[in-house]
């Protein structure tokens, strides 16, 4: 492996039909390029929802891989490409394997496989747990924003499930410009909810930290409510709970009952993704029907041809579009490239030359 001292091109820029260099880039160069990056990543997903909303994306459904022997874990295949100016292929692979917590170690693992649009060719592997775990949060924050607008900015943000999640989309909010007077947590787990307590406390927030005992507490004592459990299905059922009218980010999508969406605006990031492998949404079409109860996607509140009510409670569902990983992968690559400390896999494609 050898490192290019010297900024190198995106093979996808250059329209060349050759096989190009592969680079690894692990994850300490991944969170290095990311920290503090914030506001940029915000605009970075909100720019491939731009180009996934005009139809210059292919994003195919996900492909689940589940085992007999494993009920509850899965590995999940995220292929896409992402047009615009400059485009790009490719691939993300995520495992998740909640039995991992228990042993201290993170529930989701990842790699990002960016692909060269003119010839097929990977030139870049990327740790992503943390792409993944940023464009997450990048997008929970561009649809807390947009959800919010047209009502006080919330004061009080409530955080259920406190895994690495909730702590990037804390991050997130944070990092662009977000603040509140009280950060509600709760979690299954009493020792999860105390180092969420931690990292909290030691982020220097200025705001009062409540750990609740029970999710209902939690959710009527917040005005931005961000759901990041683990949860296989429905466990929040009851409307009344919501009456205050929150904003509700779903990030884990089987969390709320269809009663509680059918009281709600719901806004999601694709409609045909949303609505499939048993999420409350796809559970809410089952029941009744019909798509009436979605209002539209983040895209068309961004561009205004939806716009979300501030007398009933307002949720985001996103499902997770692999062209979000690619455009923040494509980020990473090319500012690593521009440093000069792309690692470069010599010779990974020993065939380069079709008759030998």
């Amino acid at each position: 492996m050898t490192t290019a001292h010297a900024p190198a091109a995106r093979p996808a820029a250059t329209g060349q039909r050759t096989a190009p260099p592969f680079a690894v880039i692990p994850g300490d160069q991944v969170q290095h390029t990311l920290r503090g990056r914030e506001k940029h990543l915000v605009e970075v997903v909100e720019d491939a929802y731009r180009l996934h909303g005009a139809g210059d994306t292919v994003n195919p459904p996900s492909s689940f891989l589940r085992f007999p022997d494993r009920a509850s874990s899965r590995m999940i295949a995220l292929p896409a490409s992402l047009g615009g100016p400059d485009r790009v292929d490719g691939l993300k692979w995520i495992s998740s394997f909640p039995e991992n917590v228990a042993a201290g170690i993170p529930r989701a693992s990842a790699v990002l496989i960016l692909n060269d649009p003119v010839t097929g060719y990977p030139f870049a592997c990327l740790e992503s747990s943390i792409i993944s775990a940023s464009r997450t949060a990048a997008s929970a924050v561009a649809a807390a924003d947009r959800l919010s607008r047209g009502r006080p900015r919330p004061p009080r943000v409530g955080f259920l499930g406190t895994g690495l999640i909730a702590r990037y989309v804390h991050t997130f909010l944070e990092g662009t410009g977000w603040s509140f007077d009280d950060i509600g947590v709760h979690d299954l787990s009493a020792d999860s909810a105390a180092g969420f307590r931690t990292y909290l406390e030691q982020s220097g927030t200025a705001a009062r930290i409540t750990v609740h005992h029970s999710p209902e507490d939690l959710i009527r004592r917040s005005d931005l409510v961000v759901l990041a459990t683990v949860a296989g299905e429905p466990h929040l059922t009851d409307p009344s709970w919501f009456a205050h009218n929150p904003v509700v980010l779903h990030i884990s999508l089987r969390d709320l009952a269809p009663e509680v969406l059918l009281a709600s605006t719901n806004i999601v990031d694709d409609v045909e993704h949303c609505l499939r492998a048993a999420t409350s949404t796809h559970l809410t079409e089952q029941l009744t029907g019909n798509r009436d109860f979605l209002h539209g996607t983040l895209d068309d509140v961004r561009a205004g041809r939806v716009t979300v009510p501030a007398d009933r409670p307002a949720v985001f569902s996103p499902f997770g579009l692999g062209v979000l990983d690619l455009a923040v992968g494509r980020y990473v690559y090319d500012e690593v490239a521009r440093s000069g400390e792309l690692q470069v896999i010599e010779d990974f494609f020993h065939e380069r030359h079709r008759y030998g």
